[in-house]
């Protein structure tokens, strides 16, 4: 298991206003594979919806939303009922609160099928979500390029996520900076994404 150099994890890639954590691969590759498969076939899989100016749209990449309660999350004008935890991200889910020394009820989790598929710029700052909470973002399959720009300053950090990765937000971020997924048409094959977050006052 490699975890990133074990201290490096520790330094804030970002320069103000927030904090970003990298642990770089934190899972064997037995654990990688199980896991990647496991999500790939053992998770309630839906395409997203948006509703935008009045517009319905269905989305390629397909989303899934568990936690420990049926906790209602709403985005693009979408609302989701949160799903009972299964075995696997309850496992996965365990040994992320180790790495990071945080808990979380609920995980959102993204199937991009191809690099075609992918995530405009946006914050996680929905009104049930902790404020300044950790959030764990975790990857299985693909690699690719993720990026975080400053509200005001537009002021761009990327990096590339790596199979069995795991990154971790936390602080004033969703208030100063935005981050996105782009697009690639290098990328030809899967990628699973779990965010564990925490859900408030339901």
């Amino acid at each position: 298991m490699n975890l990133f150099q074990q201290h490096e994890w520790s330094r804030n890639l970002l320069p103000y206003d927030g904090i970003v954590n990298y642990y770089g691969v934190v899972f064997s590759q037995q654990e990688i594979e199980h896991y990647f498969n496991e999500l790939m076939h053992g998770v309630a899989w839906q395409n997203d919806e948006a509703y935008i100016y009045g517009k319905h749209y269905i989305t390629k990449r397909k989303v899934a939303w568990y936690g420990d309660a049926p906790f209602s999350y709403a985005y693009s004008n979408v609302t989701k009922s949160a799903l009972p935890w299964n075995g696997v991200l309850q496992a996965i889910k365990k040994q992320t609160e180790e790495l990071t020394q945080e808990t979380y009820n609920s995980c959102l989790l993204n199937l991009y099928h191809t690099g075609d598929e992918g995530m405009a710029w946006h914050s996680d700052d929905e009104k049930t979500l902790k404020k300044n909470g950790a959030i764990a973002s975790l990857t299985f399959g693909a690699e690719r390029k993720f990026s975080f720009k400053h509200k005001k300053t537009e002021d761009v950090v990327s990096l590339q996520l790596e199979n069995g990765s795991l990154l971790m937000m936390k602080d004033v971020i969703q208030t100063f900076w935005l981050h996105r997924l782009p697009p690639t048409k290098k990328v030809k094959t899967p990628r699973i994404n779990l965010t564990f977050r925490t859900i408030i006052g339901q």
